[in-house]
């Protein structure tokens, strides 16, 4: 039976990764029929919304503690840091640079982390994590080498690249809140209602910035939006969540590695992305680093 448990986490967890892996791809797709990142990210967070709000009831059903004032402040906060700050500057950033870079500059989350936990919070670097560290900045600088050389567009790829490193920023941000209140209120609810806020966030967002005619789009969008939300939204956080009452933060967590080599891959077949030398040392890299840091901890 524990065998038969850890072959579920295990495949959830992977499916997971996939998941949101899959995400940068159905942007690019959606992006060749003239949608903007406003309205993309209102139909997927819109889309995603009914599924978040049941979660979020019967999580809240199944606590032994109510919500205070303080606790939906902190959900505020996280929902706006982790799901809708970074979901935008995501999407923005994929508007110039390739799914592949894309998800290797977000893998570099646990590194934001480290080094926001040691400028504000005193916590040491060793040399283990500043190697880990020169390993993955490293494998950064290779993939963003072999986008300029691809794309030629050095001003475009920097811009993207920067919005997506502000994504990434944004969700360490949310990861280090996170910490803060998830032992206490439980991950399933913070993470429904933090969503629920994004979600309301986003499409309040675009019902300021874009006339209800934007919405007038293909069926494509509309296809590769909700396939967003499932696929890519929804599926994967309760995969992982799930995966992670299976096996623990630590094994899901290695999991995740698969995510830059899935959207290659997926960038190669569906978009047409090249795949090189330098992006793959880059991968290598990165990976490394992040593995070099998930074993410290």
């Amino acid at each position: 039976m524990i065998h038969a448990t850890n072959s579920v986490g295990l495949l959830f967890a992977v499916l997971g990764a996939i998941g949101f892996s899959f995400k940068a791809i159905l942007v690019k797709l959606a992006y060749r029929y003239g949608v903007d990142a406003e309205t993309l990210l209102a139909l997927r967070m819109g889309l995603s919304l009914p599924f978040f709000v049941a979660m979020g009831v019967v999580a809240d059903r199944r606590a032994k503690s109510r919500l205070t004032g303080g606790d939906w402040l902190w959900m505020a906060a996280l929902g706006f840091s982790g799901y809708y700050l970074a979901s935008y500057l995501d999407f923005l950033g994929l508007r110039y640079i390739t799914a592949a870079l894309e998800r290797l500059i977000l893998f570099l989350y646990p590194t934001v982390v480290i080094l926001l936990s040691a400028i504000f919070l005193g916590k040491p670097i060793d040399r283990r994590t500043i190697t880990a560290l020169a390993l993955c900045y490293a494998g950064i600088g290779l993939a963003l080498g072999h986008d300029l050389r691809v794309t030629g567009e050095a001003g475009q790829v920097i811009l993207g690249s920067a919005l997506v490193f502000a994504s990434a920023l944004s969700y360490a941000l949310y990861l280090m809140g996170n910490g803060q209140v998830v032992g206490r209120l439980g991950a399933t609810r913070v993470t429904a209602f933090a969503t629920m806020i994004a979600c309301v966030l986003s499409i309040a967002q675009f019902l300021v910035l874009r006339p209800l005619s934007a919405l007038v789009l293909p069926w494509q969008v509309y296809a590769l939006g909700l396939a967003m939300a499932l696929f890519s939204t929804v599926a994967p956080v309760w995969l992982v969540s799930e995966a992670i009452r299976r096996l623990g933060a630590g094994p899901v967590s290695l999991t995740g590695t698969l995510g830059p080599v899935v959207t290659i891959f997926l960038g190669w077949l569906l978009l047409d992305e090249s795949i090189g030398p330098g992006q793959i040392a880059g991968a290598a890299l990165v990976i490394g680093g992040v593995l070099v840091m998930a074993r410290r901890r």
